[in-house]
């Protein structure tokens, strides 16, 4: 597919990936708009992509890491409801290696990680609705994604655990390099579930807490989250 002469439109769902590629406005979170005269579009999507998502361009949560409005980048959507969003997704690392059992050779991952990560030049809010406790409401968010990230990093590790997997490939470099590919995207698949819990339990969040104007509501979820950083 070749793109010339003019704007072009990524849209990007509630979990910050890409759902679409088009030359007009569609229905989508979050509308990211790029000149792409000239460049082929299989090789922009991927550039783009990653800048986006780089790790350079992040918040990574820690027990000292508090958001402020100037972290929210990204233009404010005037055709949704909630006044501020945030683009919150789960990196993880892992290590793979191999043994040879009766002349097979298996790999098996090790040491998965995930740290949750801010993104934003993703997130945004409108300027006219920046006060306090709609911070205190969008950093809720944030600490949401570590506390499901506590509630299940031990439960896809075991996934894994003393698990082995056949290789790919005719040589021992293509096995290593088949071996790191195919353990990515074991592992991906399970972050992808877990981020569609995020996206369920933030949806939860705001309705329970009507996006942060029910106070009582949001002071119980505050006392939740500052148990994480005790």
């Amino acid at each position: 597919m070749k793109i010339t002469h003019g704007w072009d439109l990524i849209c990007l769902n509630q979990l910050g990936n890409l759902v679409a590629v088009m030359e007009k406005e569609a229905d989508c979170d979050q509308i990211i708009v790029f000149n792409t005269t000239n460049e082929n579009l299989y090789n922009f999507i991927p550039k783009m992509m990653d800048k986006i998502m780089s790790e350079n361009n992040v918040v990574v949560w820690s027990n000292d890491s508090f958001l402020t409005w100037s972290d929210f980048e990204a233009e404010s959507n005037p055709a949704v409801f909630e006044d501020s969003h945030s683009v919150i997704k789960y990196r993880y690392t892992w290590t793979v290696n191999s043994d040879n059992k009766e002349n097979e050779i298996l790999f098996f991952i090790e040491n998965i990680q995930l740290s949750v990560e801010f993104h934003p030049v993703l997130s945004w809010v409108r300027l006219s609705q920046t006060n306090d406790d709609l911070l205190k409401h969008e950093q809720g968010h944030f600490d949401l994604a570590e506390l499901i990230k506590r509630e299940n990093l031990e439960k896809l590790q075991n996934k894994f655990h003393e698990k082995r997997f056949p290789t790919r490939g005719k040589n021992e470099e293509q096995r290593k390099q088949f071996a790191k590919e195919d353990s990515g995207k074991m592992i991906a698949k399970e972050v992808e579930t877990l981020e569609e819990i995020l996206l369920q339990r933030r949806k939860e969040y705001d309705e329970q807490t009507n996006f942060g104007q029910n106070l009582e509501k949001q002071l119980s979820y505050n006392s939740i989250f500052d148990r994480l950083k005790l």
